[in-house]
């Protein structure tokens, strides 16, 4: 159990060092704001040395409504941290210990170490403090992973809402360990992530189509509104695959060179076909109802929407889209279940004598938690993956390479679907029906991206909007 010294006075507050750190982070979502933060949970990990204070605040930001929940570790330390310039939020003057640096936890080694240990099952953390005394634990929750110890610790940098640290770690006798990634979710929401969930999930498949997840630690804070304390998943642990490069980065070579990839494109239909199994059975299906296929046409239409208000030429195939928006009403669906939810090329992995391999698992970040953990339709994946080909095309063109990726987007996309027909079997009219309304749905979602964010990249789904809205576009 840590040691609290209480009646300490500590200048500046923690709360007030943090709230002139926060909005120079990259998670941090309130950019123009000045944090309101709020403590609403906590709980300390114990240094086994006894020197390092390891103190995680849970912290609501009511500068926004809803209240936005983060996770900022922190380390308090007597002397400073070798080569923690970076990371250091400030010094703080203790009552009783004197001067503490402050550091951002992740980028301390006893903070991972202890984080390491306790998701694996031999660290400890005591009971959180919560702002109104509520007795909520930090727990950790192991899949398995042979137990040791982190012997080394980077955290990788350009991450917009997490902080992940690749751990090489050192195995119980002795001798190294494989790697392993773990990731502190910075934002927190009440309810499970699915990027936990799915991979646990599927690494208890024994599929190894992902990173194997090794575990993850969960927590409770009070609701920044008041009523029941929230719960939810504050870091995820798993395989470290070093050293390979994404499907996105693969293709684009291919693309630009005119180099043939439709065998590596059918093996990641089978593989998408193989997640999408293991996940039905390992975490079930659901019948679809009316209310389920009305939220999904009502979707579709509001993109439909925030496209043409920003690109207004979009309303002369006002028809056409209703055409196949309407369709997905009419066609049969499929059991829903849990999906990727977020997934193209830069989702996927190339491994060697492994194959594809895929991850982040989240679905769209921006989307509410309550929305990414609802069951799908597999085919919103499958037209994820259809446009993400068209964007290596679309990129090569951009680039004014020598070469027309277009033939090759289009080999790829059909040899795609063949794979995952091998496996899931071949889609009948309405499952084709279904793709396309998806596909077309995702365009349209790209459309307001690049308007808002990169309009030199508009003729890439503006592309897709016309070939999926003419007689003979298909899938």
């Amino acid at each position: 159990m840590a040691i609290v010294h209480k009646g300490a006075s500590i200048v500046p507050t923690k709360t007030e060092m943090v709230t002139e750190w926060m909005p120079r982070q990259r998670w941090y979502h309130g950019k123009g704001h000045v944090p309101q933060l709020r403590r609403v949970g906590g709980f300390r990990f114990e240094d086994p040395e006894g020197e390092v204070g390891c103190e995680t605040l849970l912290l609501a930001d009511e500068t926004v409504t809803p209240a936005v929940v983060y996770q900022v570790p922190l380390t308090y330390r007597p002397s400073p941290l070798e080569g923690g310039e970076h990371a250091l939020l400030g010094t703080m003057e203790h009552s009783v210990l004197g001067t503490r640096w402050v550091y951002d936890a992740p980028h301390d080694p006893v903070y991972v170490g202890q984080l390491m240990a306790t998701i694996l099952g031999s660290g400890v953390s005591d009971e959180a403090q919560a702002s109104s005394g509520s007795n909520a634990l930090a727990t950790g929750s192991s899949t398995g992973h042979a137990h040791g110890s982190v012997s080394s610790a980077t955290v990788l940098s350009g991450e917009q809402s997490n902080t992940s640290i690749i751990c090489r770690m050192t195995a119980p006798g002795g001798g190294p360990a494989e790697p392993v990634i773990v990731k502190v979710f910075r934002t927190l929401q009440d309810g499970e992530n699915p990027d936990v969930v799915v991979q646990s999930a599927l690494t208890a498949e024994g599929s190894d189509r992902v990173p194997m997840a090794i575990g993850h630690l969960s927590g409770a804070w009070d609701s920044p509104v008041g009523g029941s304390p929230m719960h939810g998943h504050l870091a995820f642990a798993q395989e470290f695959i070093p050293g390979v490069e994404d499907a996105w980065r693969v293709a684009l070579v291919a693309a630009a060179s005119g180099a043939d990839f439709t065998e590596r494109a059918r093996d990641l239909g089978v593989v998408t076909a193989e997640i999408h199994g293991a996940l039905a059975h390992s975490l079930g299906t659901h019948e679809v109802t009316p209310e389920a296929r009305e939220a999904v046409v009502a979707s579709m239409r509001q993109r439909y929407a925030a496209a043409v208000a920003l690109v207004p030429e979009l309303d002369s195939c006002s028809a056409a889209v209703e055409r196949v928006v309407a369709s997905v009403r009419d066609v049969h669906w499929p059991p829903l279940q849990r999906i990727h939810g977020d997934y193209h090329l830069g989702q996927v992995l190339d491994v060697p004598e492994r194959g594809w391999v895929a991850l982040d698992f989240e679905g769209e970040p921006l989307r509410p938690l309550t929305e990414r953990v609802r069951p799908d339709l597999t085919a919103r994946d499958v037209a994820g993956m259809l446009r993400s080909f068209d964007y290596a095309a679309g990129s090569v063109a951009l680039a004014e390479a020598p070469v027309d990726a277009t033939a090759w987007a289009a080999a790829c996309r059909a040899v795609f679907l063949d794979g995952y027909a091998s496996v899931a079997g071949a889609p009948d009219a309405d499952a084709q029906a279904l793709i396309r309304a998806l596909e077309l749905d995702k365009a349209l979602y790209e459309v307001v991206y690049e308007a808002r964010n990169r309009p030199t990249w508009l003729p890439i789904p503006l592309g897709a909007v016309e070939r999926l809205t003419t007689e003979e576009g298909t899938p």
